[in-house]
Formats: C-alpha cells, structure tokens, sequence
C-alpha cells in the first residue's frame, strides 16, 4: 500500500512524507463544483483532522463548498462529479418486479451518481426523491 501512495504521489510531482505524516490540502484557490486534478492538490507534512491524506482519494471528484489554498481537503467537502444539473430535464423510473414505469422529470437540485436528488414528475407534478444512476437516469422507489 505504501509503495502505492509513494507512487502515486510521484506521478503527480507531490513531494511523499512517511505514511499518516501528511495531509492533502488545496494547492490554490478551488470554487465550488471544481473537478480536482493533480495540479489542485498538494501533500502537506501538518496533520490536519478529517483531512484526507491520500491523492487518489481526491482526483476526479468535485468540491462541493469552495476551498481555499492551504486549506486541507475533507471527505465531506467533496463528492462525485455531478451529472445531474438543477432544472435539467430527466428520465425516473420506478422498478416493482416485472412492472416499469417511465416518466419525464425537472431536477430540483444538483447530484452525482449514487447521490439522491429531488425531482419534480412533470405529469403529475408530484415531487419524488431518487438515486442518480451511472447513466444518469433517476431511480424512483425500489433501487436496482
């Protein structure tokens, strides 16, 4: 696992400390819904609480408050990427053994897969809550 991180670390120029040593901190200034790539993050030798210590935790997932350089990155301050914008126009869909159902839907916020998002059914104006799939597609009520 070790020789792993060094590696990692490697890859992306960051400068490797002894294991548990070290926390991930910003390495600039990164705006909310920021996708983090390798020149966003930095090793840095204070432990900071919460703060995550590996950088394959933290590539390819989106801030989801802003953070500020110097700042350590935390678990709960990101999330998957979104695929699912506020007000976009989606698909639900409610599985119950053999019986689909398909219907048109507004999200009422943001999400990423395996995240829950608010929808609005646009036929019957109820508004549900379901999970994001991969595919982006809004699963309503038994989860597949």
């Amino acid at each position: 696992m070790r020789g792993l991180r060094c590696l990692s670390a490697l890859l992306l120029g960051l400068h490797t400390l002894p294991a548990g040593a070290e926390s991930l901190v910003a390495a600039r200034n990164l705006p909310a819904q920021h996708l983090i790539m390798p020149g966003d993050i930095a090793l840095s030798p204070d432990i900071s609480d919460g703060a995550l210590s590996d950088p394959l935790l933290a590539l390819g997932l989106e801030t989801r408050v802003a953070i500020y350089a110097g700042r350590p990155l935390r678990s709960a301050d990101l999330g998957p990427p979104a695929l699912i914008e506020r007000n976009a126009s989606v698909a639900l869909e409610y599985r119950a053994g053999a019986l689909v159902i398909r219907a048109e839907g507004r999200a009422l916020g943001r999400a990423g897969a395996g995240e829950m998002v608010r929808v609005m059914n646009l036929s019957s104006k109820a508004t549900v809550s379901g999970l994001v799939g991969r595919d982006g597609l809004i699963h309503i009520g038994a989860l597949p």
